[in-house]
């Protein structure tokens, strides 16, 4: 790797990206329509292909009764858990506008990422939401703070909906045909724990993980475009988590 692609993986706008695709959680800021006070809530994210935020929530919830009155939001991505000095870790605030969609891939995408979400799909009153992003603010580690516009946070997915087209497909074929490179992705790779290791999404910049409660994330060394380069770059890490295993 040159130094162009690393201060690429370190830029801000990649850094936000990469955290919010590996989170599967965040806190919900919306405003109490009565008073204008912050409620802050705990909800389930995923990311569209873009990296925009993707929730599934119910018209009951007290966060969705006040996106009724004012669709601005926050979303507050953790990547602190487990370090010592929690200060140091990075966090991501993504600000913006929460609106309904009824795009099914994007539903199939959300229920991938979260398969317990599925059971709703039936009931009513959930409805998936889609955050239209106005900025970001990323702090990772004392010194480094910087706000992040939507045009370089948001990956340019023009070119890459074939990508998006196969991803059912891909992700299908990993899990039904080779789960032990999934779980070789995550052990050998990631150096986490043994377990039922799932593909849930893959994007033009890598794939995403799931064992139980447990989520991880997998970089590509260089972008996907279609499916033919998604293969390519995940024989390519199976190949890596292999050697890894074996040296």
């Amino acid at each position: 790797m040159n130094e162009t692609d690393v201060n690429a993986q370190t830029a801000p706008e990649t850094l936000s990206r990469r955290l919010m695709r590996s989170c599967d959680r965040a806190v919900l800021s919306t405003a109490m329509p009565d008073s204008g006070w912050p409620y802050g809530s705990l909800v389930m994210a995923a990311c569209d292909q873009a990296a925009r935020p993707l929730l599934l929530i119910s018209d009951l919830a007290e966060h969705t009764t006040n996106l009724g009155h004012d669709n601005r939001a926050s979303l507050l991505f953790d990547g602190t858990a487990g370090l010592d000095s929690p200060l140091t870790g990075t966090r991501v605030t993504v600000l913006g506008t929460l609106t309904k969609t009824d795009d099914a891939a994007l539903f199939v995408r959300y229920t991938a990422r979260h398969p317990e979400s599925k059971m709703f799909a039936g009931f009513a009153d959930f409805n998936l939401y889609e955050m239209s992003v106005e900025r970001a603010h990323i702090v990772a580690g004392f010194g480094v703070i910087h706000w992040v516009d939507p045009a370089d946070l948001l990956f340019d997915t023009f070119g890459f909906e074939d990508l998006a087209e196969a991803e059912n497909d891909i992700v299908t074929h990993m899990n039904e045909d080779h789960a032990d490179a999934v779980g070789l992705y995550a052990t050998s790779l990631l150096g986490l724990d043994e377990g039922d290791w799932i593909m849930t999404g893959v994007d033009p910049e890598g794939c995403d993980l799931r064992n139980g409660g447990a989520v991880a994330r997998v970089d590509f060394e260089k972008l996907a475009d279609n499916a033919e380069s998604a293969r390519s770059a995940l024989v390519r890490l199976v190949k890596a988590a292999r050697a890894t295993a074996t040296s």
